[in-house]
């Protein structure tokens, strides 16, 4: 039996940086669990971001505002770094209105109750005349890993608004390194290191975490798919097997019945010579059985009192008897 790695060690932290260390696991299942996490870590955790803007004089991406440094293409750039925090299911909508001579920042934005700002200190644009404004709606919307326009988009959004590819992840950075290990006389287990960096959406805790469940998740449903099937199968064919009650009426009888009267004359407790009769006359399940009279049945070619009497009781066993 391959036995469990020790549970994963907080080695460093700082800030939204953290490294994370896992020893004790089996030969060569330091690349397959490092690999792993690391993918989950980077494509399948939620995140928040800017999916569209709608700037007051814009009419297209490639248009300059009045008193701006930056064009709209450097300014989108900008908008998708800011990062936010959400607190619901969203999509929710976020303003910036600035006016006068000044640096824009993503601390100039303002969010409801349900959204923060996690990097304030993002550069947007830069103002460089006293009457220059920039006025903006930001759609936030929660997802997972990048989403291009092309995916997202289903309808056709109003003249002025600027559709953003969004990178949803949290996660800056992730990188994992093994290295063999001892454990007891054998020096090849491995050790596998990770180095997680988020951008404060999320921590690399709640990260680590996080991706570890929905691997956990994945490999629970495979694990037991098979299983739980073979489980219900015997407890079908056991259902099966159980005669049906005297006097049980209804829906669940009438189920019972339909999957009694299918079963092969095969599984009946039926002498060899009885059974071989059956088949040579042409029945071949309980329901065509059942639909025999007992006259009808004595006059199949090697069927004498003695295999009469066997029917009767196999199908009586099931609560049947013979056609009447």
């Amino acid at each position: 039996m391959i036995p469990p790695p020790q549970p994963p060690k907080v080695i460093l932290e700082e800030g939204n940086r953290a490294v994370f260390e896992i020893e004790g696991l089996w030969p060569g299942y330091g690349q397959t669990i490092g690999n792993a996490l690391r993918r989950i870590l980077l494509s399948s955790l939620e995140g928040a971001a800017i999916t569209s803007v709608k700037t007051e004089g814009v009419q297209h991406e490639f248009s300059t505002l009045p008193g701006m440094r930056e064009d709209m293409v450097e300014v989108t750039l900008n908008l998708k770094r800011v990062r936010f925090r959400m607190h619901g299911p969203g999509p929710y909508t976020a303003t910036l209105s600035v006016k006068g001579e000044r640096d824009v920042t993503a601390a100039d934005i303002k969010t409801p109750s349900q959204l923060e700002v996690v990097n304030p200190d993002q550069h947007i644009a830069t103002l460089t005349d006293k009457k220059a404004a920039l006025i903006m709606d930001l759609a936030v919307e929660r997802g997972v890993g990048y989403q291009p326009v092309e995916a997202r988009q289903k309808e056709k959004v109003e003249i002025g608004t600027i559709a953003l590819d969004a990178a949803f992840s949290p996660l800056r950075l992730v990188n994992y390194e093994v290295e063999n290990m001892r454990v007891g006389e054998r020096t090849d287990f491995n050790r596998v290191r990770f180095h997680i960096e988020t951008d404060g959406s999320i921590s690399s805790r709640g990260a680590f975490s996080a991706a570890s469940k929905i691997l956990q998740d994945q490999f629970t449903v495979l694990a037991g798919a098979l299983a739980e099937r073979e489980r219900q199968a015997e407890t079908d064919a056991e259902a099966a097997a159980a005669p049906v009650p005297a006097g049980e009426t209804g829906e669940a009888a009438e189920s019972f019945e339909d999957q009694v009267l299918k079963k092969r004359v095969e599984d009946l407790e039926l002498s060899t010579r009885t059974l071989n009769t059956l088949l040579e006359s042409g029945v071949k399940t309980v329901g065509m059985l059942a639909k025999k009279t007992e006259k009808k049945l004595r006059e199949i070619e090697g069927m004498g009192n003695k295999g009469v009497v066997e029917v009767k009781k196999a199908l009586g066993n099931l609560g049947l008897t013979l056609k009447q």
